[in-house]
């Protein structure tokens, strides 16, 4: 059992200021800015950070052998929301980015961000919203067609919000609206992936502190297009034995998972993952008495499974801790992410042996 310890507070902080940082797919260099300031910042030992082609964030860290190169990978691209169109009354329809239902952002604020860089606040409402006017309010369904944005700006028609620089294409941000409770519990958007980014930089100021150096030359991807389904399949050395992709453990009704351990998946809807390697993973938590849960994801596909699509060779496992309301206002407790960390940081110094 190696002597690791999780800095819960210096890892929570580094994720408040991840889910301040808007990151929708598409829009991400803010986030892997402030991530790879991060990671330099650790100064870790023979750590090498630069970005790929497709924007994001790969880390290079020797291992003491090189025989069995492994990669771990989480995402840091969020839902988040595009104009499709200036309305006649000066208010936008937007098209989704990323997977998740008009209802859970209804009444959401919003920032639009135009091309020059200007910064439009607004709130995403159904169509006639006021219950004083629209007798149907309760029934219309929400969808595309039935919701619009509301600019906090001067806007009677299409002209007057194209003078304020917003076009087609520009990038909407849903507001995170990051709380942290004195019981521990962290609500926000985005805790999907952005809390799976911060138990990897937990486990890496872990490893720097302890002093350590993981058994095997390891690759980490910070990608920023798995809301699209291909974030993590690109970029990974051909000699790759296995990749541990770190993501969000799906909580609900008929789940195993919860919000105070580390999940565990054994199958998603793209399948089961490696066995060995899930099984290793299981008996690397009860080696070290970190707290975990075996679950099954019945809608969900994740970086790994990507990287397999598109004729990746290694093993894959899949961990994470367990979110709440996925894809809505999310919420998790502190511990999940300590025992993620702890669990990441135990598989980069295990030996495999």
């Amino acid at each position: 059992m190696s002597d690791i310890r999780i800095n819960l507070d210096e890892t929570v902080t580094f994720l408040t200021g991840l889910l301040d940082t808007p990151s929708p797919t598409g829009y991400t260099v803010e986030a892997i800015d402030y991530v790879e300031a991060a990671f330099k910042k650790l100064k870790v030992s023979g750590l090498k950070v630069e970005r790929t082609k497709k924007g994001a964030l790969i880390a290079q860290l020797k291992g003491k052998s090189s025989s069995a190169p492994r990669g771990i990978t989480a995402h840091i691209d969020t839902l988040g929301l595009m104009v499709k169109e200036i309305k006649g009354s000066g208010r936008l329809k937007a098209t989704l980015l990323g997977g998740y239902a008009w209802n859970a952002v209804e009444y959401e604020g919003v920032t639009v961000r135009t091309a020059d860089n200007k910064r439009i606040r607004g709130t995403m409402l159904l169509s006639n919203p006021s219950t004083h006017v629209n007798g149907k309010l309760g029934t219309i369904q929400r969808e595309a067609d039935n919701m619009e944005i509301r600019l906090d700006a001067i806007t009677k028609n299409a002209a007057d919000t194209r003078a304020l620089g917003i076009d087609i294409g520009d990038f909407i941000f849903l507001d995170p609206r990051v709380e942290l409770k004195d019981t521990n519990f962290l609500r926000s958007r985005h805790l999907d992936d952005k809390a799976g980014v911060a138990a990897i930089y937990g486990a890496l100021l872990a490893l720097k502190a302890a002093k350590l150096q993981p058994a095997q030359d390891t690759t980490f991807i910070i990608a920023n297009y798995e809301e699209v389904g291909h974030g993590g399949s690109a970029d990974w050395p051909t000699e790759l034995d296995e990749l541990l992709t770190i993501d969000m453990g799906a909580l609900g009704d008929g789940q195993n998972g919860d919000e105070f351990s580390v999940s565990i998946c054994a199958k998603d809807s793209t399948g089961p993952y490696h066995y060995a390697f899930t099984a290793r993973m299981r008996e690397l938590a009860k080696a070290n008495n970190i707290p975990y849960k075996m679950d099954i994801y019945p809608f969900y596909g994740s970086d790994g499974s990507a990287y397999w699509r598109a004729g990746g060779a290694a093993k894959v496992a899949l961990i994470g801790p367990g979110i709440d309301a996925s894809h809505g206002y999310e919420r998790t407790h502190t511990s999940s992410i300590e025992h993620t960390a702890h669990l990441i940081a135990q598989y980069l110094v295990d030996s495999g042996e």
